[in-house]
Formats: C-alpha cells, structure tokens, sequence
C-alpha cells in the first residue's frame, strides 16, 4: 500500500491564531490534530482531525517531544508548513512499520495534486527563494534594478561578475520580494531603491528566480523568508558542545536589561569553553536545541546547570547577530534547516498523556496577603504538593490546583529538595515566582515511562499580558512538623542592572 502524506500550509494575520489544538493522547502514537476551527488558517490549509504531523518546516518531528513541536509552530514568525498523514493512513503505516521520516523525505513540500518540476523526465528539487546578504565593494552592491511599464515586479539585472551581489548568489532575472524583511513586491522603482541606499553598506534581499516563481504561482503560494534556502548566508550561527570542567565551563554568562539578550563574558584561557570556541560577545540562542530568547538570566543559567557535565550552546557573533536580524528570521531556523535535518537522529520517547493532563507552567505575582496557597509535604518521603489554593488569590489566578505536585521552581527542579530548601528558594524569589506543576495521575504515569517532567511538556507562558501589581510585603513562612505548609514568597523580579552568572 503507497501513503501520500498533505502539505499543509498555515498562513495566519498579525495576532490570528491558528484555530486547531495539538495533541499527544494516551494509547494513541504521533502528534494529533483536533478541534480544527471552522474558517481557520488551519482549516483553510487542509488540516483535518486526527491528521499525524510529520514534519514542521523542513524538521522531521514523529519522534521528537511534544513540546519542542509546540515550540517549532509557536516561535516561528512567518507560515508554518506541515506534512501530514491522515487517521487511517498513518495507522496503517504504522502496522507495515514505514519509516515516517523516509517517506516524507520524498513527499516534502509537495503536494499530490501539485509534483515537483520535471527535468527530463525526472523529479527535482523543489525551487526555493533565496536569502542574499550582500556587503557593498568599493561604494557598489555590483547589480542594477529593472522595472517593466505595467508589470508587477522588480528584477535584478546587470550582475557584475565577481561582484559583492554575485558572491551573495544573486543572479541576473532574479525577482526581488524582500529587502531587510520588508515587503516591497507592490513598492515603485523609486521607494526601492531609496531602501537599498538607506540600508548602508550591507542589504539583505529575498529573491525568486523564473522557476521558483512558476512553481508557486501554480499552487497560489505566496513567496515568504520562511520558505527560504538560507545556505547561500556567508554567517552561521554555531553550535558548541562542552564537557564541564575542575572550575566549570570558564566563561560568564551577562544579561544586559536592554533587549540584547545573553551572551558571553570573560572566557578563561584554556578553559572548556576556550577550547570549544566560544568567544567574548557571542550571543546564547539556544541550550540544548531550546530558544532563550524570550527565557529571564536565572532560567537560562539553571538550564545550562540543569545539562551537568555536558551542555551545547548554539552561539552568534555580533556580526551573525546584525545579519539574522535584518532578514527578521531566528539562527535557530537556520540550524533546524540546515543541520538539524542532516545529523543522526535519536530514538526520542514520545509522552501519551492526554491534552489536560499536561504539566503546567504558572506565573504568580505576589498580592497583599502573599500567594494564596499551601506548600506541603509528608515527612520521609520526597516531594512537595500544593494544598489550600486561597480562591480568587494569586495562585488560583495562575490556575495552580490543589493536591498538584511541584516540580520546578523558576526553572529549578525541586523533586528531590527538601522541604526547607524548596520553601527557602520561593522566599528568596522575591516578588514573582514561576511554578511547573504537575497532576498526580500525569505525573504517576510520566514516572512508570521512566520520563522525567519537564517545562518543555507544557504549554508556554504568555509573558507580559496583564501581569497583577507586585506587592513588596514579606511573609515568614512557618513550616509544620509532618504535613507543612508554606504560603510561599516569589519568582525574582527583572533586575534594573545588568546581571551575570559565572559557570
């Protein structure tokens, strides 16, 4: 029997969400769609309930953790292209043992009504746009521009061999989309080039030739940066894996509070992250393949402590940094494009629990009479677990739930910590505290799998939306003998001064 996985294309506007839910259900395999609304982006691109999503924008994704596939979807800026198998198929395929990441190999990015272009007789690649970064050679990009009277469109002409757009990999006849992640397909000759000249001596361009134009004015796709062949950008980001050593891994990890994020600082000669590669000023995109664009100082450093004696970072200079930036696309699409696809694949367990009995993550912010709960445990047995959520207070808010076991502590795992540590490290939070909590049936059967419970499970905060005021009283908490209890204290506030961390 033949399988023909759908690529689904899901196109949403500024603040739209997708209108369908992804699941991982016990008893069942694969990533599930449901509830696919009606007139949704999801709907419009052919999802359909109980559709098994095999690829996320060119990542192979049946075997990997359910919250890295949530992640993949939500931190993508741009369309998110799916390929699917329906219900049936997919079962059926299961029972044949198919190799799902074969199979979508040869079907990726196309569709069945729709095959890839033909050259003499044969099948080839899928044309691509292309991501250009062109640096100026002597107060010249080397390449003029071209418009038509009453045609749509400006095209790229007069290439000079050897020149800086040449090196870039443009080529004459190319149609440009895009230049610094901006739109101009509908702009005049005149505001085009004005934006060439105003980007200085570095410019980048998205561009489409002949064939990739056909080829997707076929299917009625529009031509987006997410779609794009990044392999012609002269700077990657790079991935750098560390052993830790006797001192740690030699370098400062800095967060400066002006929306640069986290880098590095002060690296030590001869240090594991000397000899790696790291350097002063990289920029951290990622720990262990997760994004810490969005994650506060403290979550990132106990994400790298969390690895033990081993972590990799995925770094850029700040020059990778600039350049990513003005195609307004993340390294971190750049990796999974280009490198994640080529390595050796793991056998990565998945999770079957069903949808709410995922582990949560919970904000609180501390309100007059602290925050609302009870923190509890039994005496010689490990683990704490919430009990006498004050209804209406801050952790009811947060939707932390009575009798739900405490897993982590701003990103710190506490299963194994005692009590005193546990309540001492929520006071010592300040005002705010994060919360990854756990039902005690998922978490009973997380642990018969022999899989640890992670934020990565859950889904993800919305961060800076409607956060209650913190208030600065501090409580003392009076822990009892057997069954304790703790009314907690808080997550620590964003500092107002730059903040690093030695590891």
């Amino acid at each position: 029997m033949s399988f023909h996985p759908r690529e689904c294309k899901l196109i949403r506007e500024d603040k739209e969400k997708y209108g369908f839910c992804l699941r991982v259900e016990k008893f069942k395999a694969g990533h599930i769609i449901r509830k696919v609304e009606k007139d949704s982006p999801a709907e419009k691109a052919g999802l359909r309930d109980g559709d098994r999503v095999l690829w996320v924008n060119g990542v192979f994704v049946d075997n990997e953790d359910h919250g890295k596939v949530t992640d993949l979807v939500m931190n993508n800026a741009g369309p998110v292209v799916f390929l699917v198998l329906d219900e049936d198929s997919y079962k059926s395929a299961q029972k044949e043992g198919v190799n799902f990441e074969k199979l979508g190999q040869k079907t990726q990015t196309q569709q069945a009504e729709h095959p890839a272009p033909v050259t003499n007789g044969v099948p080839g690649p899928v044309p691509q746009p292309r991501l250009c970064y062109i640096v100026k050679e002597q107060n010249s990009y080397g390449f003029s521009l071209k418009t038509t009277a009453g045609e749509k469109g400006l095209y790229i002409i007069d290439v000079s061999l050897q020149g800086p757009a040449a090196k870039a990999g443009v080529k004459p006849n190319d149609r440009l989309i895009e230049i610094n992640g901006e739109n101009v397909e509908n702009d005049t000759h005149e505001e085009v080039v004005e934006k060439v000249k105003k980007s200085g001596n570095k410019v980048m361009f998205l561009l489409s030739d002949k064939e990739t134009d056909q080829y997707y004015n076929g299917q009625n796709i529009p031509l987006t940066r997410d779609m794009a062949n990044l392999k012609l950008l002269p700077l990657k980001p790079r991935s750098i894996e560390l052993e830790k050593g006797e001192n740690g891994y030699g370098f400062y990890l800095k967060m400066e509070q002006n929306g640069k994020g986290h880098f590095i600082k002060d690296i030590d000669s001869g240090s594991p992250a000397a000899t790696a590669g790291l350097k002063d000023n990289d920029f951290l995109v990622a720990v262990n393949g997760e994004m810490t664009e969005t994650l506060d100082h403290n979550t990132v450093v106990e994400r790298i402590r969390q690895s033990g004696e081993k972590t990799t970072l995925l770094v850029v200079d700040e020059e990778t940094d600039i350049m990513f930036k003005m195609a307004k696309i993340s390294p971190c699409l750049y990796y999974h494009k280009t490198l994640v696809p080529s390595l050796h694949k793991a056998e990565v367990p998945t999770y079957t629990e069903e949808v709410n009995h995922k582990p949560r993550l919970c904000r609180l912010v501390k309100g007059p009479s602290g925050f609302g709960f009870r923190l509890n445990a039994i005496q010689d047995l490990p683990g704490q677990f919430i009990k006498e959520v004050q209804k209406d207070g801050p952790a009811d808010k947060a939707g932390v739930q009575a009798d739900e076991i405490l897993i982590e502590v701003n990103g710190v795992n506490v299963e194994n910590e005692s009590y005193d540590d546990v309540v001492a490290r929520i006071q010592n939070s300040g005002n705010r505290v994060t919360l990854l909590v756990c039902g005690e049936e998922a978490y009973q059967y997380f642990k018969s799998q022999n899989m640890p419970v992670t934020a990565s499970m859950a889904d993800p905060l919305n961060d800076g939306n409607g956060d209650p005021p913190a208030y600065t009283e501090i409580q003392t908490l009076q822990p009892e003998p057997r069954e304790r209890a703790s009314s907690s204290s808080s997550s620590h506030s964003v500092a107002s001064e730059d903040e690093d961390t030695r590891l």
